[in-house]
């Protein structure tokens, strides 16, 4: 079998038997088709690890992010992505018995701890405080703002919800997260207030918890907010509070982790409450809510007779 028709049968694969989301497949067909293009082969048996290393090299000099007028070359984070579908191909395809080269020759590059962007409590604070809640939009960006922090919802889940999903009358929902995973998210006191004030003020039919207004709403019973809308939302909203840094739904779900392990909540906690797959990626919080090193370097440094 061609190298093609093989992806095909991956994608469906994928689909069909491992339940991947539409957004992962299209992202797997454009990574490997990219290969492809590069390899200039149909042939399983023609992929070599040379063919590898040089593919690499490939990806290592796309021009990526562009900074000004300077372009950077593109991330090691976005060359794994590759390499991670192309892995996951091979396996794939040498599960069906096919002769090619094996997974095991692909090693992902090596990318640089992941940074955190936080805000402090006051700005959090002060962001809280920003939308005018004597208007639909902003008891609705105020709705936003308390659930995000109260659960740490991903962008697209929280655009993904429907009225019906939230249940006011308890302190707990499920949520659909990445891998078509199901997980449990907690409603403070706090957010369960706003979005009542929220929902209060609804006049439209629409079954989307969180909707357009102003001139996006041409026909509001239909027009469920976007997770553009919601970032320019959350700009808007951080210019007003006075903070200069980018403040962005995944922010706040920093914060809300953050929080938790500031106030003695134990990581693998945090882990299913994110819905993070692997403990490794909750861990990149625990360096920044250590207190009991914080303590240590408090007591003990700085310390000379």
């Amino acid at each position: 079998m061609k190298l093609r028709e093989l992806k095909r049968q991956f994608l469906e694969y994928l689909e069909i038997e491992r339940g991947r989301s539409v957004k992962t497949i299209e992202n797997y067909d454009r990574y490997l088709e990219k290969f492809f293009e590069f390899a200039q082969t149909d042939e399983p048996k023609d992929l070599t690890e040379e063919m590898m290393r040089t593919f690499r090299l490939y990806l290592n000099r796309q021009p990526g992010t562009k900074v000004g007028a300077r372009i950077d070359p593109m991330k090691r984070k976005t060359q794994n992505y590759y390499l991670i579908a192309l892995r996951a191909y091979l396996k794939y395809i040498r599960k069906r018995g096919i002769v090619s080269l094996s997974p095991e020759v692909i090693e992902l590059a090596k990318v640089p701890e992941r940074s955190l962007d936080l805000i402090t409590v006051q700005e959090l604070d002060r962001l809280m405080a920003a939308p005018d809640k004597s208007t639909p939009q902003g008891l609705r960006d105020r709705a936003i703002l308390e659930l995000l922090f109260s659960t740490g919802l991903r962008i697209s889940e929280l655009c993904a919800l429907s009225i019906d999903d939230v249940d006011l009358t308890r302190d707990e929902f499920s949520v659909r997260g990445k891998g078509d995973k199901i997980r449990v998210v907690f409603l403070s006191d706090s957010a369960k207030a706003t979005i009542s004030d929220y929902l209060k003020s609804r006049k439209d039919m629409s079954d989307a918890l969180f909707i357009q207004y102003g001139k996006n709403a041409k026909n509001a019973n239909d027009v469920r907010l976007s997770p553009r809308a919601v970032q320019r939302t959350l700009k808007v909203c951080a210019t007003k509070a006075g903070i200069t840094r980018k403040v962005s739904p995944h922010v706040i779900r920093h914060s809300f982790a953050t929080d938790l392990l500031s106030n003695g909540a134990d990581i693998r906690s945090v882990q299913a409450l994110l819905g993070h797959a692997n403990i490794g990626t909750t861990q990149i919080y625990t360096h920044v809510t250590d207190k009991h090193l914080r303590d240590i370097h408090k007591k003990f440094h700085g310390k000379r007779q």
